[in-house]
Order: C-alpha cells, then structure tokens, then sequence
C-alpha cells in the first residue's frame, strides 16, 4: 500500500477514534473520498492496536488502578479497584454480545452506506449537543455505580452503528448522568479499553495466517502513526474540555452530516 495512503487511514483513525466524530464512520468514508480500494482487516487491526497503545499510556494511572483491581477480583478482595474493574467489566458486555450479533448477521456490513453515517452524523451530533446543555456538571469519575456502567454500556452497543462514535454516544449518556465533562470522556475513554481490545480480537481472527511480510510492514507503520495520532488528538481534548464544551465537534458532525446526506439523496 502507498505510504501516503497508509499514513492518511492511520492519521483519520488515530485522531478520530477518541473525538466525538466517529472513526468507523471516517474510515469507511475514507476509501470512497479518495477514489482507492479499502485498506483490509490487516490495516485496521494494525490501527486499532495503535489507538489502544495511546489510550493505554495517556491514562496509565487508572490502567494501573484496573489491572490491581482485576487481580482483586481473581483474589476475591474487595476493594475500590476492584468494584471499578468490575464496573467496567458490566460497561463492556452490551457491546461485545451486540458485535456478535452484527458479524453472525451481516449487519456490519449491511449498515457501511453514506446515507446511515450521515443520519447518524447529524442526530447523534445533536444528541450530544442537547445532553451537554441538558446534564448537570456535578458528578466525578468516582461516583460511577452500577446503574451508570449499565446504562453507558448499552449506549456503548449502539456506536456499532457506523457514523453514531463510540466515545461520542458515551460521552452524551455520561452527560446525561450529570458527569463533568471532563470526567465523562474519561469515563469514555476508559471503557474504550477492554471494547478495542474485543474488537480488535475479533478481527484479528479474520487475518490469522493472511498477512506477509509487506501486509505486516504496513501494518507496523500503521500502527505506529495512529498510535502518534491518537495521543496527540486524545491529549488535546482532554486539556479543552476543562474550558471548551463539545459544541466544535457537534458542529462538524452537523455539517459533515448534511453533506453525506445530499450527496447520498441527491
């Protein structure tokens, strides 16, 4: 693959996969604005490997704080870490069993059409704007219960969707939860953990044995830009949230929303 090919599909995922803006529904658009083949599964786990390397070592404290409350809960201890490990556990199991069911079904590939993402741009775009406006600002990270992780969960499932954004549907339902907006994304970010390693297991298992040396190179370089892409993107965010609401992301969901949809109905 050319390497300006490769570093754009690895620059849109990487500072895509965090913003409220979508990543699939970018890399899907992708092939088509540029007139070129789509980049393969090899290339998208390559990426996602990335994204997950970023978001590992932005939040590595509370990565940490997870891994001692896993090994709690093996150990049968009852601790903070391991209610919040618990807790993130419960968030990821709507999203799994909904993957499986999109794959078995074919939904994935069914739903990878223009006019989706941009109905999807613009409502969820919406959404987020109206819950930023909506939901109190007076909840942190360790007021997480039961009751939030299920329901952030459920909202998490439904960025299967292309074009709805992971981060973005979680982000409004922590909003609506009356999650500060920088503790939300947080929220956010770190249940994207235990959902992009599932993903990315799942795709994995559709290029065992597949990929060659140039596939593995490429998929090498891939992961390394997204990787770059993503810190930066991840990094930035978070510092403006602590003055700027989401209202530039909901404005460039709206925009890029209606023009999908002219060019999908016109």
């Amino acid at each position: 693959m050319p390497f300006a090919q490769l570093a754009i599909i690895a620059l849109v995922q990487g500072i895509t996969e965090f913003l409220p803006i979508s990543s699939s529904g970018h890399l899907i658009l992708l092939p088509w604005a540029l007139g070129v083949t789509d980049q393969g599964l090899v290339i998208d786990v390559a990426v996602h490997i990335g994204t997950l390397g970023a978001v590992i070592l932005f939040f590595r404290s509370d990565v940490v704080r997870i891994l001692l409350g896993t090994w709690h809960l093996v150990t049968g201890r009852r601790t903070p870490e391991a209610a919040f490990a618990w807790l993130l556990g419960v968030a990821t199991i709507p999203v799994v069993l909904a993957g499986l069911v999109f794959k078995i079904t074919g939904l994935e590939h069914a739903m990878r059409s223009i006019a989706v993402i941009g109905w999807t741009m613009l409502g969820f775009g919406l959404f987020l704007y109206w819950a930023d406006r909506r939901g109190p600002t007076v909840r942190v990270v360790a007021d997480w219960t039961m009751r939030d992780a299920i329901i952030m969960g459920l909202w998490q499932a439904v960025a299967l969707i292309p074009g709805t954004s992971r981060s973005g549907i979680t982000i409004t339902a922590s909003r609506l939860l009356g999650f500060r907006r920088e503790d939300g994304a947080r929220l956010s970010m770190l249940m994207s953990i235990p959902t992009i390693i599932a993903s990315g297991t799942l795709l994995a298992t559709d290029v065992v044995g597949k990929a060659d040396w140039a596939a593995a190179k490429d998929a090498a370089i891939a992961a390394i830009l997204a990787f770059a892409a993503a810190y930066v993107a991840l990094s930035l965010m978070m510092r403006l949230l602590r003055s700027v609401s989401f209202t530039p992301y909901v404005v460039y969901r709206v925009i890029l929303g209606i023009v999908l949809l002219a060019i999908a109905y016109g």
